[in-house]
């Protein structure tokens, strides 16, 4: 007879009073032999706050079977833009790291950086609310060294054998194929709701950062915590970040949306359209450097990747810059085929025992394998480093470079054969590791909201309206009252008042008891301004666009000096109007048209500026495409300048009662200058009450 009895275990490691269910024998998880699994949150590990054990079998196989689901494209991260450009150090880093790459100031070093979003395939569009991927690959004397990071400084996971069902869930789901590039569905939030570790991450994943205007307008961190160590064998402990020389911006859900279907190609064009043009992108690169004492003493674990390190604890230290300065000469040979992995560190960069980052280490070769079909993928030309190369492996399919002479063994008493180095090589930090073999993590791991809330309310009053539209919006696709219900109740271990707004706008009549957390959080962490995008704006306009409308008889001098500001501003403009052939000028002169008003909404534009004729503007008031133009732009918060003319296509909108200081008239020519100045500020925020719900 069958039992209907349930086996009901505590997820370990995750907290709370959340269990998982199972009926029957035929319900016990098991390994691909069939041996049954006793936990399956946790790879085993030498102590609690050890190292990953190679003899985990469960772990291996698991990773294993997740780094060959797919073929050709990349699991994750499948839909990715890359370039070329160079490193280079400020300054010398010598008593800090023995990397070569930061021994000499002005140095550059080749790199490569490829870009990407997580989770859609590679004909997924670009502005999916999703995390990039920030991987920089550097050519170093050395040999290759992958910063393989993200755009968002945590993850939503503690331990590397939770990312196949990560993934899985946030994957269209197997039996229909759909969502595609989006987490707005049952399995995701059903898997986020059984892993309180993950609410972190879902506050940035909520927010503006998972929507960034452009790639060249993002931060990237490296995520885990790395060492550096000394030419003496002094290590310092390191966090990576790359800071955007241009500023962070990031667009609207609404415009996201719509340029999706405009331009899903949005965040390729403008990366390769601004190398072309030689506006070369930057990133400085900033270090948080600090030791022993400061792990000790700090309330969180710094192996945990689920934690930042606020910037007032430990300010960042600038040492270089990044700039990408060349296109790829092919898509596949390089964009495709470059091979990253968190493994490829030079002498001087050392790991820690982060959990997530010994497990990416694990994996990340058996995912190029599968993808790239020989173990001889660091043969590619993007892949091969650019320094002097000598090794012993040979053969394989597609092998390109195999030792030449008899030699091909070590040790041996040939003269021309190549020696290891103890001076040179690389050389593992002698960290002391002890410990029982278990299935654990550190008991610093299970605070699970106590930064959610430090990075909730570091934001501006708006950019929290934010993260509670994107949690309603989301929730809303799913279609299971439980498993919406489930994830509101961590929401009170953040902030009460964003649980009431979430269940308000889902319409939930249970009331919210909040889930137990594993550890309570603090409730005394300061808000880090750094966390905030609207309070880090950029100071120029530099490196954005602006869409300018023009018909027949605009006026050459009002058009000649906003083009003149916007250049000298280093910001780009498109022309757009009926045709493509153009428009005439006032003065008779032939102004080509970059865009016709049908293809260029407003939402591909930081700001807009309408130059109609009066009579251009009777065609204008009466297009569909132009009234959507200017209705977007004004509910997107962009700078709108304008001349008189237009003030009747405003009243066919119906804005013309509600224009405000951020909709410039162009009657005099000093207004054209003050127009590209308020477009500094990117957006006039002061108009999302009056539009927005």
């Amino acid at each position: 007879m069958e039992s209907n009895k349930k086996d009901s275990k505590t997820l370990k490691g995750t907290g709370g009073e959340l269990h998982q269910t199972a009926e029957g024998n035929n319900s016990i998880l098991t390994s691909q032999q069939g041996i049954p699994v006793s936990d399956d949150q946790n790879s085993l590990k030498i102590g609690s706050h050890g190292p990953i054990a190679m003899e985990d079998f469960l772990f291996r196989e698991k990773m294993f079977h997740f780094d060959h689901e797919r073929i050709p494209e990349r699991v994750v991260h499948a839909r990715g833009y890359a370039a070329h450009g160079y490193f280079e150090a400020y300054e010398s880093l010598s008593d800090i790291t023995s990397a070569d790459i930061f021994q000499r100031a002005g140095e550059k070093t080749p790199a490569f950086v490829r870009f990407s979003t997580v989770v859609g395939n590679k004909g997924s569009f670009d502005l999916a609310r999703d995390v990039r991927g920030f991987a920089v690959k550097l050519y170093t004397k050395q040999g290759n060294w992958d910063l393989v990071g993200n755009n968002i400084p945590v993850f939503f996971i503690q331990d590397p054998i939770k990312f196949p069902d990560l993934v899985h869930a946030a994957k269209p789901a197997p039996d229909r194929e759909f969502p595609q590039a989006q987490v707005a569905h049952d399995n995701f939030w059903d898997f986020i709701s059984l892993m309180p570790e993950s609410m972190h991450m879902i506050m940035w994943a909520m927010s503006d950062r998972a929507l960034p205007r452009s790639f060249r307008f993002m931060e990237g961190f490296g995520v885990h915590t790395f060492r550096m160590v000394t030419k003496e064998g002094k290590s310092t402990f390191v966090k990576f970040h790359w800071r955007p020389k241009l500023g962070l911006q990031s667009v609207l859900w609404d415009e996201a949306v719509k340029i999706n279907g405009a331009d899903p190609d949005f965040h390729r064009k403008d990366l390769w359209n601004s190398i072309q043009a030689g506006n070369f992108p930057e990133w400085e690169l900033g270090l948080q450097l600090f030791g022993d004492e400061f792990a000790d003493s700090f309330p969180f674990d710094i192996l945990d990747s689920t934690k930042i390190i606020p910037e007032e604890d430990v300010p960042i230290q600038i040492v270089g810059k990044l700039v990408l300065n060349r296109c790829v000469d092919n898509f596949f040979a390089e964009t495709e085929q470059v091979a990253f992995c968190t493994a490829n560190i030079v002498p001087g960069i050392d790991f820690t025992n982060d959990p997530l980052l010994q497990g990416r280490n694990f994996s990340y070769l058996d995912t190029q394998l599968k993808r790239l079909g020989s173990p001889n993928f660091t043969h590619l030309p993007i892949n091969a480093p650019k320094c002097p190369f000598h090794h012993f492996q040979q053969d394989g399919h597609m092998a390109m470079t195999n030792p030449k002479g008899r030699v091909n063994y070590e040790p041996n008493s040939w003269n021309d054969a190549p020696r290891e180095s103890p001076e040179k090589g690389f050389q593992s930090f002698p960290a002391k590791e002890s410990g029982l073999k278990v299935r654990e993590r550190s008991e610093k791991f299970s605070d699970h909201y106590s930064q959610a809330r430090q990075f909730y309310i570091s934001q501006t009053e708006m950019e929290q309206g934010h993260i509670a539209n994107s949690l309603i919006f989301e929730l809303s696709k799913v279609q299971t009252p439980a498993i919406r219900l489930r994830v509101v109740t961590h929401l009170p271990n953040i902030d009460e008042k964003l649980a009431e707004r979430v269940a308000q706008g889902l319409g939930l009549q249970e009331k919210i008891v909040p889930i137990k957390p594993a550890r309570e959080p603090l409730k005394d962490l300061k808000p880090s301004k750094a966390l905030s995008i609207a309070l880090n704006p950029p100071k120029t306009f530099n490196g954005r666009k602006v869409g300018i409308v023009v018909t027949d008889g605009v006026d050459d001098s009002f058009l000649d000096a906003l083009i003149s500001q916007i250049e000298a501003e280093k910001a780009t403009f498109e022309i757009i109007a009926l045709t493509v052939a153009g428009v005439t000028t006032l003065k008779g002169k032939k102004v080509p048209a970059d865009q016709i008003i049908e293809g260029a909404p407003s939402v591909l534009y930081d700001a807009v500026a309408l130059l109609p004729s009066s009579e251009g503007i009777k065609v204008l008031a009466r297009h569909p495409a132009a009234r959507q133009f200017v209705s977007d732009a004004f509910t997107h918060l962009k700078f709108i300048s304008y001349n008189s003319n237009v003030k009747s296509l405003f009243e066919k909108v119906g804005i013309m009662s509600e224009l405000d200081n951020g909709c410039i008239e162009f009657s005099e020519m000093n207004d054209v200058k003050k127009f590209i100045q308020a477009c500094r500020d990117i957006r006039f925020w002061e108009r999302e009450p009056l539009v927005m719900p």
